[in-house]
């Protein structure tokens, strides 16, 4: 890999990785920093160990746009196993429950309806929820009995794509930020009259972030040059393709660098702000590069988050 920074180095951008089965998100943005030796990471995202697909990875002073990532659209593909429940809602669990009644495509088809839109869901016991200042999977583990208040969720699409056989059945799912896809198939188990639980889960797309521009830990293990790895590094505001840019000139941006505010109320400067909503939060620009995520309002642009890039 060449030379490196002990200390690591000033990078900035994210990766979309394509993780493996068998590895936390935790283990995967520790393996990413280094391959890139950079000096701060995270993720946008959780994804469990046994689940596969697109882990977002934020290097440097993409930390700051990771919020931005966590709460936007995901599209996962998962599969249900029919007639066992288990502790975890997945296969990783002990078997709980048992049931003989496989449910038939009609009888899915006919209950997707009661899934999509917004729903209540309770999140799975081991789960990362907090429960009187304890996460839910630390107190499960521990045997204790607790309850987990339920939550609205929202599910943009639900569609079965294929029974394998009779005790198996292939959903994709489009749903929002929070959504457990161990609880939803938890849920339409009992809801279809027995008991299931997960046994894969990919996740194929996070807003921006897809298969399309996902590579795997492998792929990024082979190169070896710090320079091949950060190729594959994408801009810091591939995150942000959803908030309108705004360009400052060069005083402008000097201002706005220091945390001070800019003021739009000239009549040249109608036209940069014309479709912007009091109150909306915009991505500062300089010469196409980003400077900060702000907020326009009463004609000011006040900086939140500066990026130091």
């Amino acid at each position: 890999m060449g030379r490196r920074n002990r200390k690591g180095d000033p990078v900035h951008g994210w990766f979309v990785i394509d993780k493996p089965e068998g590895i936390t998100s935790t283990k995967t943005v520790a393996i990413i920093k280094k391959l890139a030796n950079a000096k701060k990471a995270g993720h946008g995202g959780t994804l469990d160990p046994l689940a596969t697909g697109i882990l977002p990875i934020a290097l440097g002073e993409a930390t700051k746009t990771v919020p931005y990532i966590v709460d936007r659209t995901k599209e996962y593909e998962f599969t249900v196993e029919w007639g066992r429940a288990s502790t975890t809602d997945d296969r990783e669990g002990c078997i709980t429950a048992t049931s003989d009644i496989r449910p038939d495509r009609r009888a899915i088809e006919r209950l997707i309806p009661n899934f999509t839109g917004l729903i209540e869901q309770i999140p799975p016991a081991f789960s990362a929820i907090k429960v009187g200042g304890e996460r839910a999977y630390d107190l499960a583990r521990k045997g204790k009995t607790f309850d987990i208040p339920s939550r609205n969720i929202r599910i943009y699409d639900l569609a079965l794509l294929g029974i394998p056989d009779c005790d198996h059945a292939l959903f994709r799912v489009v749903s929002g930020a929070g959504a457990y896809m161990r609880a939803l198939a938890r849920d339409l188990a009992i809801a279809l009259g027995t008991v299931g639980h997960l046994t894969q889960l990919r996740r194929t797309r996070v807003g921006p972030f897809s298969l399309d521009n996902g590579i795997s830990l492998d792929e990024l293990k082979e190169f070896g040059h710090i320079a091949a790895v950060l190729e594959y590094l994408l801009p810091v505001e591939t995150a942000l393709d959803d908030i309108p840019a705004l360009a400052l000139t060069g005083a402008e941006a000097s201002k706005l660098r220091h945390g001070q505010a800019v003021t739009l109320l000239r009549k040249e400067d109608i036209e940069r702000v014309i479709d912007l909503s009091d109150g909306a939060t915009v991505l500062a620009t300089n010469q196409g590069k980003p400077l900060a995520l702000a907020e326009f309002s009463a004609g000011k642009v006040r900086p939140f988050k500066v990026l130091k890039l």
